[in-house]
């Protein structure tokens, strides 16, 4: 028999588990304590199963607790995506279209790939947000994102458990390179080892981009630290500050060449497999996309098809 859950009930547990006090949440959720106290007991007696530890100190959830608040806490996520999506019907807006990406495809291909999708789609909003290649995955797969675009992800590797559900379609090759100063003793290489890069300054993007946390796991990995002594807002002012000698940067291949014409740099491959991207885009399932978000896909592929074609 299918159970029946109520949206306040839901709330009411999180945030149990937000404030380890069931006064204190009942508060939050504008429930008299008796109340609160009342509607857990009867969530677990229709659930059959204990929900919350009590003690003098407090409560904490039992598994189940634990298991019930995360599933409440994506209902409760879902239902506030639907109510601003609602809103925004109401406005005249006929479509929204979540895409998750990392650092490369957001200053690389999705500016001018949006370009061309929402001159053709007047009525649908674009939410484009940055995230680790892994993090666009799990929200592909829990619902939060509708399209990813994401590199270094292997789909024969990914966990089947897990993401048998999500489809990866290839889009564009773009790997990572290492760019010195002209006069830089890396700079007479034709290629290193990333490890051999990690004694000098680096040039980087902000602490909240997708590649510098990339790149700080990648020294992690190597039990190193990574030294940046200067983070900005681009590539772009990687490059200027690269070729004014303060330091050297990872940055995407395409965007090394397109500089170089105007920056002093020397571009140097990295041997690391890492280094070799191969973007793709991710979905659930392309045949349950909505219309408007099949056809982004789509123009991805041929963006994908018309780049491969060019010498």
């Amino acid at each position: 028999m299918a159970m029946r859950f109520d949206i306040a009930d839901m709330q009411l547990m999180v945030n149990i588990s937000e404030v380890k006090s069931l006064t204190k949440a009942a508060e939050r959720s504008f429930l008299s304590l008796p109340a609160a106290s009342n509607r857990i007991k009867n969530l677990e007696n229709n659930l059959g199963t204990d929900l919350l530890y009590r003690s003098s100190q407090g409560v904490t959830l039992t598994p189940s607790g634990e298991a019930f608040v995360k599933h409440s806490t994506n209902v409760l996520r879902q239902l506030e995506h639907l109510n601003a999506d609602m809103r925004e019907f109401a406005q005249g807006i006929k479509g929204k279209l979540r895409v998750f990406a990392n650092t490369t495809a957001m200053s690389e291909f999705m500016p001018n790939l949006l370009s061309q999708y929402l001159h053709k789609h007047p009525d649908v909003n674009v939410e484009l947000r940055e995230r680790l290649s892994y993090r666009i995955v799990q929200a592909v797969s829990e619902g939060l994102a509708d399209i990813g675009v994401l590199a270094g992800i292997d789909p024969s590797n990914v966990e089947a458990s897990n993401y048998e559900h999500l489809t990866f379609i290839p889009y564009r090759k773009d790997n990572l390179v290492l760019i010195t100063p002209l006069e830089h003793p890396l700079a007479q290489n034709k290629e290193v080892s990333f490890v051999d890069t990690l004694g000098y300054d680096y040039i980087g993007l902000s602490e909240w981009s997708a590649i510098h946390h990339f790149l700080r796991q990648a020294a992690d990995n190597l039990g190193m630290p990574l030294k940046f002594r200067v983070e900005v807002g681009g590539f772009e002012g990687v490059c200027r500050m690269v070729a004014a000698q303060v330091g050297i940067g990872v940055i995407p291949e395409s965007v090394a060449y397109r500089q170089k014409e105007y920056n002093q740099i020397n571009i140097i491959h990295l041997k690391d497999k890492w280094a070799i991207r191969q973007l793709q885009v991710c979905v659930r399932q392309l045949d349950f996309l909505p219309p408007f978000a099949q056809d982004l896909v789509q123009l991805m592929k041929e963006d994908a098809k018309t780049e491969s074609q060019r010498p």
